[in-house]
């Protein structure tokens, strides 16, 4: 089912599955979110949980057990139950259940929440551990933007820009896209990152030790799209490699994806998130419309 929020800046369309972001259209009716193409990227935003990105042979280890779990987790893949409506705000509910336990062995409750604030959109990932276990998990976001935004641009008009200097480092990836080692990133002006097309032919562009914020912009005044993140300590840009897609993915990640070189233990793999029983955690981040 398809939930609508709105304010004098925004509406903003969700489906229940997934609790993914359908729409998000300013007050001149602009649609700034990625409407999905099968021949491209059928997707929109998923949200990921409770792994960021590719398992190796998409399977991992936990309590000594194996289990198989799919690129991004499973919350995309799964119905979830909207239990707030407001004019302005939505939170949507994913309980654990038998299909998430074969996946995944932990009783939870994750819940993620769209409000309108003005010309911006909070998006609230909350997490409660229903299990006598500790918990562990990634979690990040996954929202596709139109680029070019107006008429009369192109795709290579725009870029990428961190609101100060930075010197990141760039997580590299196998050919199987597992996660390999850390590099040395060097931006434009130590600030920007110009947008071309093969700039993605080797899957994504993944940047650590960066601002928490970012902005696609053609540099001019407006239209344009910030994405703030505070508690991600990752940032990917992505859209299918070697395609001419008229759009950029950003991807806050609080986790990386598994290496190919040895099996992933969720218990060991550090940056994951660890929630005692009973505990609960929460992530905010927002994206904000500017035209």
């Amino acid at each position: 089912m398809i939930y609508t929020i709105h304010n004098d800046y925004l509406t903003v369309s969700v489906s229940s599955f997934g609790a993914e972001l359908q729409s998000i259209r300013s007050g001149s009716n602009r649609e700034y979110l990625w409407q999905g193409d099968l021949s491209i990227w059928s997707g929109r935003a998923p949200n990921l949980f409770p792994f960021v990105a590719r398992l190796r042979d998409g399977v991992y280890r936990m309590d000594d057990k194996e289990y198989s779990m799919k690129i991004h987790g499973f919350a995309k893949y799964l119905e979830f139950e909207c239990v707030k409506e407001e004019k302005d705000a939505l939170v949507f509910e994913l309980t654990s259940n038998e299909e998430t336990l074969a996946q995944y062995p932990r009783d939870f409750r994750f819940q993620i929440g769209y409000s309108l604030n003005a010309n911006g959109l909070s998006v609230t990932y909350t997490v409660v551990n229903l299990d006598k276990r500790t918990m562990f998990f990634g979690i990040g976001g996954h929202p596709g933007f139109n680029v070019p935004m107006e008429e009369g641009k192109k795709f290579e008009d725009y870029k990428i820009v961190f609101p100060e200097k930075c010197h990141p480092q760039r997580v590299i990836f196998s050919e199987k896209c597992y996660v390999d080692h850390l590099e040395d990133y060097q931006l434009e002006d130590e600030t920007s990152l110009p947008l071309k097309h093969d700039l993605f032919d080797n899957d994504a562009v993944v940047l650590t030790n960066v601002p928490r914020e970012i902005t696609i912009t053609s540099g001019s005044d407006k239209p344009y799209v910030k994405v703030s993140f505070p508690g991600m300590r990752y940032v990917g840009f992505w859209h299918m490699p070697h395609k001419e897609a008229p759009y950029v993915c950003v991807e806050p990640w609080v986790s990386l994806p598994g290496n190919e070189h040895e099996p992933t233990v969720f218990e060991n793999k550090e940056d994951l998130i660890s929630l005692e029983p009973g505990a609960a955690y929460e992530n905010k981040w927002e994206i904000t419309i500017w035209e």
